[in-house]
């Protein structure tokens, strides 16, 4: 009686959550060099105003959907990351994800003269974000999957993309590495609808799965024999779960760059308001990760208007605090 009583403020929260990621969209789409009132953005939105009509659909809509939908995935992936790991401070940057979608994305502006071609870009990152999953679960397969072994190939897997894409900015021409900072600060207006379908599906395609198991993922907290002997598979849910939060985390990172810290704060944040019932943590953990980075866009083109300071330096900036607050704090007290 007291779960379903918990589990309905867990519901009502949620949804209230939803409601609070639609208001801050909206908000962000308030937001611009042209100042527009709240009525003319609805009449805008609804209705063929002419300019006002486009700077709506082709530039603020766009950028504020990619901030719901990437945030939402860098938020899912987390929660998955940390809680196959068992690791509090695991993320997609922390285990070499991100590096390798970097690394990637240098490899295409470098040798294939990916500067002006988004889509070349974006392959170069998913393809070798993918790979560092891979070889981070080829290594693990050795050991046994163990949580504490794909910890550590990830720290190896981070190091070892990190330095390959040092040197390949060192043997960039100044436009080269020009393009290459620019991709690693992060870029909300980059994609168009296509781009955005695209990673659409990339991030939304393994949720059902996640939900799913849920329960397997509430059992897999405790331990591998916890687990084992309630009937999960420890070694099969964690490869799974890397292979398809790899693919979340490559969908939201591949059309907008590098943005960190949000699959890192978001699970943290979710799990000390709710607890860590993953029927509840895994959506929620997206929701805030997409509220955190549609306010972080916010601020981005508002604190030095009409200056846009790129979306992975606010992030960072909002991350920074919260990752120090966790080092200092006991994390078991609410993990």
């Amino acid at each position: 009686m007291n779960y379903i009583k918990q589990a309905k403020k867990k519901l009502v929260f949620t949804i209230l959550l939803t409601i609070f990621v639609i208001i801050s969209m909206f908000v962000d789409l308030c937001v611009g060099a042209s100042n527009m009132p709240v009525c003319k953005v609805l009449w805008a939105l609804f209705k063929d105003t002419g300019m006002k009509h486009d700077i709506i659909w082709m530039l603020r809509l766009p950028r504020v959907v990619t901030a719901s939908i990437v945030g939402f995935g860098l938020g899912l992936a987390g929660s998955i990351f940390q809680v196959v790991l068992r690791n509090p401070l695991a993320s997609p940057f922390t285990l070499g994800i991100g590096s390798a979608a970097g690394f990637g994305a240098v490899c295409a502006i470098i040798f294939l003269g990916g500067s002006n071609n988004i889509f070349q870009i974006t392959i170069g990152a998913f393809l070798c974000s993918l790979m560092s999953a891979f070889l981070m679960i080829a290594i693990a397969k050795i050991k046994q999957a163990s949580a504490e072994t794909m910890i550590l190939s990830g720290i190896a897997l981070t190091f070892l993309f990190s330095s390959l894409t040092s040197l390949l900015q060192y043997m960039g021409t100044m436009e080269q590495v020009h393009e290459i900072v620019f991709w690693f600060f992060g870029n909300l207006s980059r994609p168009g609808w296509r781009e955005i379908a695209c990673a659409s599906l990339m991030i939304f395609f393994p949720f059902p799965m996640f939900l799913k198991y849920a329960w397997n993922f509430n059992v897999l907290v405790h331990g591998d024999e916890t687990a084992k002997t309630l009937g999960v598979e420890p070694e099969k849910l964690r490869i799974n779960s890397i292979i398809a939060a790899s693919l979340i985390t490559a969908g939201s990172i591949c059309f907008t760059g590098v943005i960190g810290f949000i699959g890192l704060v978001a699970p943290h944040i979710t799990r000390m308001i709710i607890g860590s019932d993953h029927q509840f943590l895994i959506p929620s953990s997206g929701l805030i990760g997409a509220m955190i980075l549609v306010i972080a866009d916010i601020l981005s083109r508002t604190l030095f208007s009409p200056q846009i300071i790129p979306i992975g330096i606010v992030t960072s900036f909002i991350g920074v605090p919260f990752f120090l607050f966790l080092l200092l704090k006991k994390t078991r007290e609410y993990w």
